[in-house]
């Protein structure tokens, strides 16, 4: 009933209701007046020809009048159950960061590196664009895209705290090749002409060069964050030695920010030097609010919410439209007493499917409810499955032809200890998808189970129950190792329905769209079907995954080499 009461939009309109009450109970108990007709006519006949035929006088018209002004004011209330939906307008201002990632940038002159600090500005500036599109491009001899054009603050973070510079695959630096790729990602874009930010400490002359050519004169503005210090600092590598340079002598690069504050002007573009608050960034204007949005697609609740009062009008005009004839309120209860078809109602019926109802049923750990509610004859056989009622649950699987359906009917009928309809069953499966892994599983351990039984049978002697235990064992068997697998449903129903048996392994495989192939219903298992882990398996499983290293700098290492190893072979 929460859920129900709405939010008033108007609440200031409950101050009429005192008002509207005082004056219907002053109407409701008015006297007449003594009129003209009063005094001409005999006091005999003011019962009859004033005060109608019974000599009373009639309340429904008040009852009608204070119902009116009842639903005026739960109107002018404005009542809202839904909130105001828009289309997701996010700003249309596209930004390709260009980091230079040579042995330069590891120089202390800007504590703690100079590759810090600009991995700090960068990540300041991402947080404050967390809405807006950004690209991260790393550039020494040659130039790699490290992030496209996104909003994914999450992975630009991860990506950023595993740059090195011995990730690059080509000494040198070309800031060139890294405009160039930047100004690619803008175009492919399509969000307009975007901006350049150029994070670095120093360009060459061929360099300029290039940057100029690139950019032409209608190019998007190019930013420059120059970072480090004009007396600089020596470089210290991973074995502790100083980087040197062609002469075998210590390189200190420096910061010429002039030099650079000069070219960069000359490009129409912008320079600053890095600091340690946040002046440097926005005097680049990378901080001002952009001007033009863009459209996601996506629909977006916003705080507000939609006035629902008007559909009160419409009992509000019923009621006006029969107060003009005499004696109508009485025709009400016969509206009332219309015959209805006597059947079982629950509030969730006005709003809920019944395979909705038993998904929630589902989620409930309520199988056995479920079962009874589902109408899609898969679901009902999974909840079926996961009740226990095995049986039920092989024949609701039977009403369908999918791969799925055969392996789900062939998991119910293993834990019924039907083994041989089961491996039938399996065979179906398989014809109708052949990679199916999990019925392959499956089929190899009812055999298994089916030549225990029988080997079992062979070694008891003559004249004892051979029917008793052997299949008591086999069921027990099946159970635990025919567990299936976990599937995808096709829709967001079936999800909510694989998400109830989610950490179960005993679930069936969830039913999905059949419109299309039934080789998509079926996903890899996440673990295998026939096994189960004991407590020192999963504990050496959980520390062999603690050993592997989540740091993806090697990955991006071998992934910039083979781009490079690409590009030599096929130069543009």
């Amino acid at each position: 009933m929460i859920e129900l009461w709405p939010q008033w939009l108007r609440p200031l309109w409950l101050l009429a209701v005192p008002v509207l009450g005082w004056l219907l109970y002053k109407l409701w108990h008015r006297r007449k007046r003594a009129g003209r007709w009063q005094m001409i006519l005999p006091p005999a006949f003011h019962g009859v020809l004033l005060g109608g035929g019974s000599g009373s006088t009639s309340k429904l018209p008040w009852i009608a009048l204070g119902l009116a002004w009842l639903l005026v004011v739960l109107a002018l209330l404005g009542p809202s159950w839904q909130r105001v939906e828009e289309s997701r307008q996010r700003p249309a201002d596209p930004l390709v960061i260009l980091l230079e990632l040579t042995p330069q940038m590891l120089a202390e002159d800007s504590p703690p590196n100079r590759l810090e600090q600009a991995r700090r500005k960068i990540l300041d500036l991402l947080e404050h664009r967390r809405d807006s599109q950004t690209a991260l491009v790393i550039y020494a001899g040659s130039a790699h895209t490290l992030v496209p054009l996104s909003d994914d603050l999450a992975t630009s973070r991860n990506l950023l705290e595993a740059i090195d510079p011995a990730i690059m695959p080509k000494p040198g630096q070309r800031a060139d090749l890294a405009v160039q790729k930047g100004l690619a990602l803008l175009a492919q874009s399509g969000l307009g002409q975007g901006r350049l930010l150029l994070i670095g400490s120093s360009l060459s002359a061929p360099e300029r060069q290039g940057i100029a050519q690139a950019l032409g004169r209608q190019g998007p503005s190019l930013l420059m964050l120059g970072i480090g210090s004009r007396e600089g600092a020596p470089v210290r590598q991973a074995n502790g030695e100083y980087l040197k340079d062609d002469q075998g002598g210590i390189l200190v690069p420096r910061l010429d920010s002039a030099s650079l504050k000069g070219f960069i002007s000359g490009t129409g573009g912008r320079y600053r030097h890095a600091r340690i608050d946040d002046l440097d960034l926005r005097g680049l204007g990378l901080f001002d609010n952009p001007r033009a949005g863009r459209n996601d697609g996506q629909t977006l609740q916003l705080d507000s919410w939609a006035d629902q009062g008007y559909w009160l009008l419409l009992p509000l005009l019923l009621l006006a439209a029969c107060a003009g004839r005499r004696g109508w309120l009485f025709c009400l209860p016969l509206l009332l007493a219309l015959p209805q078809p006597s059947q079982a109602f629950e509030l969730d019926d006005l709003w809920l499917r019944p395979d909705q109802q038993g998904q929630r049923l589902l989620l409930q750990n309520r199988p056995a409810s479920a079962a009874r509610q589902f109408q899609d004859p898969q679901w009902r056989g999974m909840a079926l499955y996961q009740a226990g009622d095995y049986t039920a649950a092989a024949e609701a699987f039977a009403q369908g032809d999918s791969a799925a359906a055969h392996y789900n009917r062939g998991n119910a009928l293993a834990r019924s200890g039907e083994l041989e309809a089961a491996l039938d069953a399996y065979e179906q499966a398989l014809e109708r998808q052949p990679d199916l892994q999990v019925a392959l599983d499956n089929q190899a351990l009812v055999q298994q189970l089916l030549q225990q039984r029988e080997a079992k049978a062979e070694e008891q002697p003559a004249g004892s129950d051979a029917q008793g235990t052997p299949g008591s064992e086999t069921e027990g068997n099946s159970s635990s190792a025919s567990s299936p697998a976990q599937g995808t449903p096709g829709n967001d129903e079936q999800a909510s329905a694989e998400q109830a048996g989610e950490g179960n392994s005993n679930n069936p495989v969830a039913p999905g769209n059949q419109a299309g192939a039934d080789d998509s219903v079926i996903q890899p298992p996440q673990r295998p079907v026939s096994t189960s882990l004991d407590a020192e398996q999963r504990q050496a499983l959980e520390q062999w995954l603690r050993e592997i290293p989540d740091n993806p700098a090697e990955l991006l290492r071998r992934k910039f080499w083979y781009e490079q190893q690409l590009h030599q072979e096929n130069p543009r």
